[in-house]
């Protein structure tokens, strides 16, 4: 069975920039000012219960060996790449809304993770994670753990 790999850890920082660049303002004028760099990011959902934190990524495309979660107590990171499978290279495009290439998402959580109540379901282009809270202030230190997809 093939795992996601999840890290665990202290600090999680975004490599992207919460600021438009001179490509992103174009990219929805004309797809030609996409260039093959760029970070994307999917969209997500996080809700919670009184034990629980869920967070639902919406990544159709993509190889779950081509993902990887890192959790610390504060915030959650998502990434990984999406290939450009199209075999008409010589087409030309009307449209170019499917974005391809490295992805990338982190998202602060409300409340402290035990790290031993951490799942992932990744099944029809949604990754699902499940995180449990924690009620105590003992938070572990850092560790990796493989999860299996149920």
């Amino acid at each position: 069975m093939k795992h996601i790999e999840i890290r665990f850890g202290d600090n999680i920082e975004t490599h992207a920039t919460e600021e438009k660049s001179f490509e992103e303002l174009f990219q929805s004028v004309n797809p030609i000012f996409c260039f093959s760099k760029r970070i994307w990011k999917p969209q997500m959902d996080i809700f919670e219960t009184r034990n629980e934190i869920f967070i639902q990524a919406e990544i159709a495309g993509v190889r779950k060996e081509d993902i990887i979660i890192e959790v610390s107590n504060k915030a959650v990171k998502i990434l990984g790449s999406r290939k450009n499978n199209r075999s008409e290279r010589t087409a030309t495009y009307r449209l170019a809304e499917i974005q391809f290439g490295q992805f990338e998402r982190v998202l602060y959580l409300p409340s402290v993770i035990d790290i031993e109540k951490v799942s992932a379901t990744f099944f029809n282009g949604f990754l699902e994670l499940t995180l449990g809270k924690l009620f105590s202030n003992n938070i572990k230190s850092k560790q990796n753990i493989s999860i299996d997809f149920i």
